[in-house]
């Protein structure tokens, strides 16, 4: 009985152990076929469930290598890209190519185009170049929290319109690169986005097709040339847009007509000091003069900083920041830690404990952008009413408290935006007890 035993045991033990390798083979078979569809398979690969979103609900991942050989306007020979020609049945061009490239009509509504630049040669202020290359990494810094292309240009697309008419024969053209996009969004390079979190409120502007910052009373009342800033605005990709920028482009330096248009503005905009003809009081003009053509689709943006005159914002930073602190410190859930790429969605969070601080109110909330009008940090002629280096210490700190907003999500903070070189590992639960001792 004991040797039956003896040899029925070792008879399955000899059966497990061919069951073992049997099994082995199996998934050595099994990870050698997955190889070939997954030629870097990992364990957790192997592991885990066959995923069925591949990518967020609702949404199409674009399409970035197809392209359809169906005829467009990129065919078209008429089509052009400069300001000299102009471009007709835009909206329907631009909706045929959409049509063909379904992957991007998706939310295009909402699709936005930052463009920004400089001059194509050095800067002649030492520190200016500094300046130029922190301001685009401010503006690339805004794009990635909101999910905005960004284009920066430094050659002139039109040889006779520099200085501040260079930015229209861009945007023509980057109308016609980017069909993808609704919005064209020109940023000065002296602007700097301060609000990190800001969502441009673009359901506003659904009956308008260009958005400048600006005061009602200073354009038709007083009829002032500062009625608008031009450096900012948003301009929606359609055929309005197409004529209204061949229009005003009429009234720059390319044109024959540029001695005479200098005329008509100083004659209507009594406090425009200079005789040349430049796009700010082009853009009042128009909206003066056309209004029922051009001036009802243009909306007049105050209720936030679409333009934050620096003069009147930077002495305000150390107290925006000890008031943004004071309410993380109450309310848990806005310091809370978290990827980058989510920030919008603590932004809508801050929303209602900031609204008391706007620019109507009480002046504390961060404001959208600050635009260092006057200054010329690349050329250094800034205005001569800014006293010595004021222009550059405080870009520097402005652009120091808007890396703040975007380091916190890394980890670090400058302690002091005065020194842009010095940042500090922030603890867990930063700005909570340990909030005095980091201030």
């Amino acid at each position: 009985m004991a040797k039956f035993l003896a040899q029925n045991k070792s008879t399955g033990l000899a059966k497990f152990r061919s069951l073992c390798i049997a099994g082995l083979g199996a998934v050595l078979m099994f990870c050698t076929i997955w190889s070939f569809t997954n030629p870097w398979p990992s364990f957790a690969t192997l592991l885990s469930k066959p995923s069925t979103k591949q990518c967020l609900p609702g949404v199409q991942p674009f399409n970035m290598s197809q392209e359809p050989m169906d005829t467009t306007f990129y065919d078209d020979p008429e089509s052009s890209y400069t300001i000299d020609k102009p471009m007709t049945n835009w909206d329907e061009k631009r909706r045929e190519w959409l049509n063909h490239h379904s992957s991007f009509a998706l939310g295009v509504e909402n699709r936005v185009l930052v463009l920004t630049g400089s001059q194509p040669s050095p800067c002649k202020n030492p520190i200016g170049d500094h300046l130029l290359l922190r301001c685009f990494k401010n503006k690339v810094d805004y794009c990635r929290v909101h999910g905005y292309d960004i284009f920066y240009n430094n050659v002139l697309l039109n040889q006779k319109m520099g200085s501040f008419w260079a930015k229209i024969p861009l945007v023509r053209a980057a109308m016609l690169a980017h069909p993808e996009a609704e919005w064209i969004f020109w940023v000065d390079s002296d602007a700097v986005f301060t609000d990190m979190e800001f969502k441009i409120p673009l359901e506003r502007y659904k009956d308008h097709n260009l958005v400048v910052h600006g005061w009602p009373n200073l354009i038709y009342e007083k009829k002032s040339w500062v009625g608008v800033n031009a450096g900012i605005f948003l301009l929606r990709n359609c055929q309005w847009s197409m004529d209204f920028l061949n229009v005003w482009a009429g009234m720059g330096p390319q044109s024959p007509d540029y001695p005479k248009w200098g005329q008509i503005l100083r004659s209507t905009l009594k406090d425009k000091m200079f005789k040349e003809s430049d796009d700010q009081s082009a853009l009042v003009y128009l909206i003066l003069k056309e209004k029922k053509k051009w001036g009802d689709m243009i909306y007049i943006e105050n209720e936030y900083s679409l333009h934050g005159y620096w003069l009147g914002v930077v002495g305000k930073l150390n107290n925006i920041t000890q008031k943004y602190l004071k309410i993380e410190k109450m309310v848990r859930k806005l310091r809370r830690r978290h990827a980058e790429v989510v920030s919008e969605r603590y932004g809508a969070m801050r929303k209602p404990f900031v609204e008391d601080g706007s620019e109507r109110k009480g002046g504390w909330r961060r404001p959208f952008i600050t635009h260092f009008t006057g200054c010329q940090p690349c050329s250094g002629a800034h205005n001569p009413t800014y006293v010595g280096n004021s222009c550059w210490i405080e870009m520097e700190r402005a652009l120091n408290f808007a890396d703040n907003q975007v380091l916190r999500n890394f980890g670090f903070m400058h302690p002091d935006i005065g020194n842009g070189s010095y940042v500090i590992p922030l603890p867990l639960n930063f700005p909570g007890d340990e909030f005095d001792e980091f201030m």
